[in-house]
């Protein structure tokens, strides 16, 4: 890896993905590490990358205290979703959600910026608990970039090959398999209603408070404000702009006007540069209006003087009497009430 590292250097590039579907289990992540902490601290190169974690990362001791120091800025977390019954469904069972707060707040600790990847589609899903699980994410999780996607049977895996065994309908245009898209039917949700699900959840997690929230957390916690905007603005700015998932999207979309899929006319250069034309402008003008709208929230979070002295119920760690008050323990672990006994113990440790 740091021939790797090093010959990019030499072409003026350092920074780098390491593609590695889950860096924690890679049994030399350690040697890795301290070799890339060495190139950093010794040799004072900057080199700086992004990674992809489970949920458990933070129980392995030294990996995110490690990871910082060898360059790691933002960390991908397979979150995937946040109700049990769900993660069963996603073959997460390792995932435990009464851990998460503590993952995401050590990452935190050490000025990085997280990315989770959340599923929306799940047999147990409906538009309500949908919206009640992203506010108790968005109150109780310090994570600051949510991406979503559509629970999606991919063709060629095995979900894809049992719902056909099954004769469930699906989705027949390849095209759609982008985990953008409702490809298959769902136990409770219509196809509009799933759909209608997912473009409000981006909708839900990048309001404006929110959005404020992420902000001041970042600077309270090492981290860039002006960082944060930009990555909001990539993030959001794709999907209420361009209309395409974050990953798919860039600054300005290049289109062709001879370069369209099979079945589709070309269309007559009278009728597509004036479109285009418009549509850039159009494009550039509310993507304006959203950095002016960031950039005001920006300026106000900066000048705060106490900006380093906030804190939320996300970045406020769980003692065991406060955890059972959380709305992801009470909502999808609930406990049998306390004997009178065990609730004035409570309240003497309190």
């Amino acid at each position: 890896m740091e021939q790797v590292v090093r010959a990019n250097l030499a072409q003026g590039v350092n920074r780098f993905f390491i593609t590695d579907d889950d860096f924690a289990r890679n049994k030399n992540w350690e040697a890795i590490f301290d070799r890339l902490i060495a190139l950093r601290e010794v040799e004072r190169l900057d080199i700086k990358f992004i990674i992809q974690v489970d949920a458990l990362c933070h129980r392995l001791p030294n990996f995110i205290e490690k990871a910082a120091r060898a360059g790691c800025r933002r960390v991908f977390i397979g979150l995937e979703n946040i109700n049990p019954d769900n993660l069963v469904a996603a073959k997460k069972r390792q995932n435990k959600i009464w851990e998460y707060r503590q993952m995401l707040q050590a990452w935190k600790d050490h000025g990085c910026t997280t990315y989770a990847g959340y599923i929306l589609g799940f047999p147990a899903d409906t538009p309500q608990s949908i919206a009640r699980d992203i506010e108790i994410i968005k109150k109780e999780l310090p994570v600051d970039l949510l991406e979503f996607f559509c629970l999606t049977p991919l063709p060629g895996s095995e979900d894809h090959q049992k719902l056909q065994a099954q004769g469930v309908k699906m989705e027949t245009d390849m095209n759609r398999y982008t985990l953008e898209y409702v490809t298959t039917s769902h136990p409770t949700m219509t196809e509009a209603e799933w759909s209608q699900a997912y473009d409000n959840a981006w909708k839900q997690y990048y309001t404006l408070e929110h959005v404020e929230t992420l902000m001041r957390r970042a600077a309270a916690r090492h981290g860039s404000v002006g960082n944060m905007m930009f990555l909001v603005l990539w993030f959001y700015g794709a999907i209420i702009i361009n209309h395409l998932h974050p990953l798919e999207n860039g600054y300005l979309r290049r289109k062709i006007r001879t370069q369209r899929r099979p079945g589709f006319p070309i269309e007559h250069l009278l009728m597509f540069y004036p479109k285009r034309l418009w549509e850039v402008m159009s494009d550039h003008w509310k993507f304006l209006k959203l950095v002016l709208q960031y950039a005001k929230i920006r300026r106000r979070v900066k000048s705060d003087p106490n900006r380093k002295q906030y804190t939320d119920l996300s970045l406020t760690p769980v003692t065991i009497e406060e955890e059972e008050d959380l709305d992801l323990i009470k909502i999808f672990h609930p406990r049998p009430s306390k004997s009178p006994s065990e609730q004035i113990a409570v309240a003497a440790v309190k």
